[in-house]
């Protein structure tokens, strides 16, 4: 996997030299537009304004329009000058308790792989942020933009996580709330129950993109026996509507989940699974 960024990570007189990686990836289905009439794939040009005529990409430069219809060029040696320091370092500024942070600020994490000879201060730094239930805060610039951070601990390594300011969370009152209501002794005990019975230990690789599945095999489908069956017709989904909460509570608790939820098939097969190997076990 290809780096997107070399620095380092700082904090007081310590300085630990960093390679960052993109911790997370999304495969999704490549689709092309194409003419009805013959499938001929349908391309885009880069054409100005101007004159319409097509624009090489080494003659595209970034503009900033200060005013209608008026642009001042920056390159890429503008960028670098505003701050080169900030382009290659992740300053942590303070240490906050990773629980006194609002999780919706979180939104994107990178991996921090450590250069040559940085092992000893980055272990000691993980070790240290696991220790104290600390994340650090900082800013670092990616490409044209700066960016909140924070430096956490994660298994033997450290995340660098992107972060939102504050002022880039809307606000819930922009938002049309419930009115307030008292939920009844009576039904709160049952929705705790409902709760307790369906808790279960989190396992992320129960979990799976089934959409992404269904599609890819649909698409094999096609390829093998061409383009020549209907679509079939998607389920009709029910109409919404005001439900009974206590009725729904009950249904549940007899049968140990919410009617509303389509179990999801990778998991159930897993369970299944298990509880079949586990009676062969003791027996």
């Amino acid at each position: 996997m290809r780096p997107i960024w070399k620095g380092s990570v700082s904090f007081g007189l310590v300085n630990i030299p960093i390679t960052l990686f993109p911790a997370t990836k999304r495969e999704e289905l490549k689709f092309h537009q194409l003419r009805d009439s013959d499938l001929s794939p349908i391309n885009y040009k880069r054409v100005a304004e101007a004159d319409g005529k097509e624009v090489p990409w080494e003659n595209i430069v970034k503009g900033y329009e200060y005013e209608k219809g008026k642009y001042v060029v920056l390159k890429p040696e503008d960028f670098e000058r505003v701050d080169i320091e900030a382009t290659q370092s992740v300053v942590i500024q303070a240490f906050v308790s990773l629980d006194e942070v609002n999780p919706l600020l979180f939104y994107k994490p990178y991996f921090m792989e450590p250069q040559k000879g940085a092992d000893h201060a980055y272990v000691l730094l993980r070790e240290a942020l696991e220790a104290s239930g600390k994340i650090g805060i900082s800013k670092v610039v990616i490409k044209t933009r700066e960016y909140l951070a924070a430096v956490k601990p994660q298994g033997d390594g450290l995340m660098l996580e992107l972060m939102h300011f504050a002022e880039e969370l809307l606000e819930l009152s922009e938002f049309r709330v419930p009115r307030q209501t008292t939920a009844g002794r009576r039904e709160m005990a049952m929705a705790k129950d409902l709760i307790a019975s369906m808790t279960e230990k989190w396992d992320p690789d129960a979990w799976k993109d089934e959409y992404h599945e269904d599609l890819e095999k649909m698409v094999q489908e096609k390829i093998k026996q061409g383009d020549k069956r209907p679509a079939a017709k998607a389920k009709a989904r029910p109409a919404t509507k005001i439900i009974d909460l206590l009725s729904v509570l009950q249904e549940s608790l007899k049968t140990g989940k919410s009617p509303q939820k389509t179990p999801d098939k990778k998991v159930a097969a897993k369970k299944t699974k298990a509880k079949t190997a586990a009676k062969r076990k003791a027996g």
